[in-house]
């Protein structure tokens, strides 16, 4: 088959950090936390531990107190910069080396230093704050002296720990108790896995019978628990009492996990808790946080190395250009010294300054409220961001079900018609005649009668086929107890491992019939009338990622009607129905519109039907080998020739703007992709209407894979499509990753937009750092939950939404914003101006410095390739700093095009991605300016100059510092009043100085005509037709953004 491609295997190992595997440190292993082994935890004595436990708290600090200053300066000195600038410095204190004062080296460097310690504390002490915060969150410990508060930081392996409704659960637990009569709570798990579904957590049936939490501690138990490891879906363990007659073993699961991070949503829980701090699942999940580098400084890091480079060679040809005479090798360090400034040391200060200005101005912006920089040292990655990694669940969705559509075949019902809906379940239960066939009601009324008693049936289908309970809780009138003796709507809140199920139930409380009561045999409706019905829960079929549907038996109390309900996807459905025609076409308009599609359906069963079917369900169930197998077989002998009753939409609300904010992206030729815990079928239908993928893309679903021939299989089909967006699910992905990772991740890079789905913390991390690998692209990442963390800290630039899910994603993330919709400004504005702005200061100040080596090494050449200093003492320091600082720094104001513009047409930061505005072409033209300017001044002060040395001084100096001011003047694209300030502030400091340099500068000459008509001329020379160059640039080949301003 000539589409077959030959796929290489990729022959490594799979790719795992120490760090995700081990989850903690190097230096653990040596404090006896290295090595991690199965524990027993005795409940309630944490002395009887049997080895060596870390402490329980969250620790996002890059340094602690002993490590900051020497890392810091590792950080700072690792580069080939700082260390040329340290070594510098210190050559001064040899004296044949001296050229100057000591302040001219230690001073700029020193300057550096601080303001560098300085921001880095700042940092640190912010996240000390952070996290002293949440490992000072107080609980309640159950100990022999009653119940007791501690710190989440003070909790111990083997504290049986009380943890509230709405708190986050510190460590790592075994349920053991729970306050709710039904003996099982509900968690919100979102901060862990990315999934707004609440889980189900049974306790342990030994403790849970126990009359009171007190009793925990008289008893003689403990829990057997596996190594710590990073599945946050699994857990083997067994609970042990030994004291029991006989002695009690129950096997532990999942289910009787509280896993840290996780939030109790339903009332009061007791657990023991068994792992703690680096050793919780959580943290396992979550890399360390990295020391970013931002690209750009990589790039001006190499061009310094250039700099060097040239720097080295000049110093060399001066050398050999005096033939090595004498002690030549003194001369090459006198001379590398003279031109030191070749390589500019104020070019870090003016970057870390400028970036503190962008920091400053995005926290500003009262476009973006509520915008927080916490890494001031990256924020012109923002402007080269090629792909841009997002979670879904409260990042591109508000996490919010609605119910929006009920389709009947013939008719559908939307928001606005469900006061129909209402009408109609109202007359079903209140005409006499409802219960009737429809061939005994009156000829006039039978049409409508049908509708009535068709979405009758659908509202009552919806109301019974779920997992929903009703709760009651006090609201300060009505106590528990009596709230839901009475049914009390005022107390009562819905609760479900799924928000899909809540939205239906309350929609279908909505239209009239509520559901008010449930148990683990019964279910109770009210009707509008107010009337109770009662149903028995014969058999519940729970809802499974491989059946894709659920399926309920009830038998209703009152006419004793046993009636088999199931609500599923369409793809399922479709084959259980009986034959219709407008199925599939009604879900396929649906789902384009951005709903979730369920399909509701029914199959009456007499009582002899149901007995037969119960039987062989037991029987199945009792079965050893292929249990699974003939259970389902028994269902499956039920699921045929139902009766289609309806469909429902449900859609989760998108958050503002996301579709005009991805499609600014998209057109910024930035790619999306959609990293999400979420089911697959959810994962696509938001991808669908946030418009991540367009209305005419084709979508290719990754079929499930689980070997390498499968995969092999499945990456030839997918590279038969073209211009197709992706959908992978994070089992496949890892399939695909182990065996063909190259290929795979070639193919991926080609596609408009992926969205890979049941995604776990450590993949999307490892999805983000493959992208950086193989394209060598700048990647952004944004999110909102805990399972986010380790994906935003891993990528270039990390954006944490704050929302519903907590400030966990967005204090770890380099940037924090309130919204999705923000990030369009943050990327096409601030992200934009802060990389023009910074690759404008970096090469102006590279110009600044080249400008006065050229004067000098012209100076040196015509003075027999001396190596005495041109400029000295204070004039070689003023230069830099009060001389032309302000007009160079004002740089970082300056805008090429409006906000609004930026915004409007986000194809001008395409141009970005490609590098241009600091690139070797820009480089180079730079440098050429700088030695034409350097040699006119320096040629021009010596033709003119009246045979004394200070004369050369002033003119040429002079000239140099009107140069500088004049080419800010012409690289200033739109001019701010602090621009012109600094200007004229820089100019009046030069003349005010002038009556203190007589050292340098002969006062009587500057005042003479001769002086400022050779100053005029020679700076004329040096600027005018770079003047002259830029107009016919600006006329001939404007860049794109005049086109815009024009």
């Amino acid at each position: 088959m000539t589409d077959n491609i030959p796929l290489q295997p990729v022959r490594r190992p799979k790719r795992h950090d120490s760090k995700h595997r081990n989850g903690c440190c190097p230096w653990s292993r040596c404090c006896g936390m290295g090595d991690f082994r199965p524990r027993t935890v005795w409940l309630g004595h944490p002395e009887k531990r049997d080895q060596r436990y870390p402490r329980n708290v969250i620790n996002n600090q890059k340094y602690n107190f002993f490590t900051f200053l020497p890392g810091v300066l590792f950080n700072q000195f690792k580069y080939f910069f700082n260390l040329y600038f340290l070594l510098l410095a210190c050559s001064q204190f040899v004296e044949e080396l001296r050229l100057g004062a000591l302040y001219t080296y230690w001073v700029p460097l020193g300057l550096v230093l601080i303001i560098t310690i300085m921001r880095e504390a700042i940092e640190e002490i912010r996240c000390y704050l952070r996290d002293k915060e949440v490992n000072s969150q107080i609980y309640s410990k159950l100990s022999t002296r009653g119940t007791v508060k501690v710190k989440s930081s003070g909790i111990q392996v083997g504290d049986l720990i009380i943890v509230e409704k709405n708190q986050r659960v510190p460590a790592d637990m075994i349920f053991l108790r729970t306050s709710e009569r039904n003996g099982s709570c509900f968690l919100r798990t979102d901060q862990l896995d990315g999934e707004t579904d609440w889980k189900l957590r049974l306790p342990v049936a030994c403790t849970q019978r126990l009359p009171t939490a007190g009793d925990l501690l008289q008893i003689r138990s403990y829990v057997y628990a596996e190594e710590p490891n990073i599945d946050i879906h699994n857990f083997i363990g067994t609970f042990t009492r030994e004291d029991g007659d006989p002695p009690v073993n129950e096997s532990l699961s999942i289910e009787n996990t509280l896993w840290a991070s996780t939030v109790i949503a339903s009332g009061t829980v007791v657990g023991v808790v068994i792992y703690t701090g680096k050793e919780l699942r959580s943290v396992m999940n979550t890399s360390n946080p990295r020391h970013k580098v931002g690209l750009f400084d990589l790039e001006v890091n190499c061009l310094t190395k250039i700099l060097f480079g040239a720097l080295v060679v000049v110093s060399l040809v001066m050398v050999a250009l005096q033939h090595f005479a004498g002690r030549w090798y003194l001369q090459i360090f006198r001379f590398l010294l003279l031109f030191s400034h070749i390589v500019p040391i104020s070019l870090r200060v003016n970057l870390d300054m400028g970036k503190m200005v962008f920091s400053w101005m995005i926290k500003k912006d009262s476009k973006i409220p509520g915008t927080v920089v916490r890494a001031s040292t990256i924020p012109e990655q923002l402007g080269r961001i090629s792909y841009l990694l997002t979670d879904k669940t409260g990042t591109l969705t508000q996490n919010e079900m609605v119910f929006r559509r009920l389709h009947l075949g013939t008719v559908a019902y939307g928001m606005d018609s469900m006061d129909e809906v209402q009408s109609h379940v109202f007359s079903a239960y209140t005409q006499p005649t409802h219960d009737l066939p429809a061939s005994r009601a009156p000829a006039a009324t039978k049409v409508r009668k049908t509708i009535s008693s068709r979405v009758h049936e659908a509202v009552k289908a919806i109301a019974l086929v779920h997992n929903v309970t009703p709760v009651y809780e006090s609201n300060g009138v009505t106590d528990q107890a009596e709230a839901e003796q009475h049914y009390e709507d005022t107390c009562r809140v819905y609760q479900a491992s799924s928000p899909d199920e809540v939205s239906l139930v309350q929609w279908t409380e909505s239209v009239g019939l509520t559901l008010v009561g449930r148990d683990q045999s019964s279910m109770q409706l009210r009707t509008p009338t107010g009337q109770i019905l009662n149903f028995t829960i014969l058999q519940i079929f729970p809802f499974t990622y491989e059946s894709k549907r659920m399926g309920i038996i009830v038998r209703d109390e009152s006419t004793g009607e046993i009636t088999f309900y199931m609500k599923g996807a369409d793809v399922v459905m479709s084959g259980i129905v009986q034959y219709n025609d407008w199925l599939e076409e009604e879900c396929g308009n649906m789902a384009r519109e951005g709903l979730r599609v369920l399909v509701v359906s029914k199959k009456s069963l007499t009582e002899e039907q149901y007995q037969d079917f119960e039987a062989r369900y037991v029987q199945a169930k009792l079965s050893v080998h292929d249990r699974s197998l003939k259970v389902a077989t028994v269902i499956e002998s039920l699921e045929m020739e139902m009766e289609l009753l309806c469909l429902t939409g449900v859609e989760d609300q998108l958050q503002t703007d996301v579709r005009p904010t991805l499609e600014i992206l998209r057109n910024a030729g930035i790619k999306v992709w959609m990293l999400t815990g979420d089911k697959l079928e959810t994962a696509t239908c938001t991808a669908k209407n946030a418009h991540l993928i367009t209305r005419n893309q084709d979508i290719h679903i990754f079929r499930p894979v689980t070997t390498r021939g499968e995969a092999h299989l499945e990456l030839n089909a997918f590279r038969r499509k073209h211009d197709c967006a992706l959908v992978i699910s994070g089992d496949s992905l890892e399939v695909c990753l182990k065996y063909y990772e190259y290929e795979f991740m070639e193919l991926a890079c080609q596609c408009p937009a992926v969205v890979c789905c049941r995604c776990t913390p450590t993949q999307k991390a490892q999805i983000v750092r493959l992208l950086q690998e193989r394209t060598g692209k700048l990647t952004c990442a944004v999110g909102d939950g805990g399972n986010d963390v380790s994906m935003i800290q891993e990528a270039d630039c990390g954006v944490g939404v704050e929302g519903k899910e907590g400030k966990q994603a967005s204090l770890a993330a380099d940037f924090s914003v309130t919204q999705f919709k923000h990030l369009g400004r943050l990327l096409m504005v601030h992200g934009r101006n802060s990389y023009k702005r910074s690759a404008a200061l970096s090469q102006f100040v590279i110009h600044r410095s080249l400008c006065i080596s050229t004067m000098q090494a012209v100076f040196s050449s015509v003075f027999y390739f001396a190596s005495v200093p041109l400029y000295q003492g204070f004039l070689i320091i003023g230069y830099s700093t009060i001389y032309t600082m302000f007009p160079v720094f004002s740089l970082v104001l300056d805008k090429d095009v409006k906000s609004e513009v930026a915004m409007l047409y986000p194809e001008l930061y395409k141009d970005l991605l490609k590098g241009r505005p600091l690139s070797f072409k820009t480089f180079l033209i730079w440098v050429l300016i700088s030695i034409y300017q350097g040699s006119i001044i320096m040629y021009g002060a010596l033709l003119l100059f009246e045979s004394e040395f200070v004369h050369i001084v002033a003119i040429s100096f002079t000239s140099l510092i009107l140069t500088e001011l004049l080419m800010v003047a012409l690289t200033i694209q739109t001019w701010h009043w602090l621009m012109i300030v600094a200007e004229l502030l820089s100019l009046a400091s030069y003349v005010a100085s002038l009556v203190f340099l007589h050292e340098f500068i002969d006062i009587y000459f500057i005042t003479t005509v001769s002086f400022l008509w050779k100053v005029t001329v020679i700076t004329l020379v040096s600027c005018l037709p770079l003047y002259i160059l830029k107009y016919l640039r600006r006329r001939f080949s404007p860049p794109n953004y005049s086109k815009l301003t024009s």
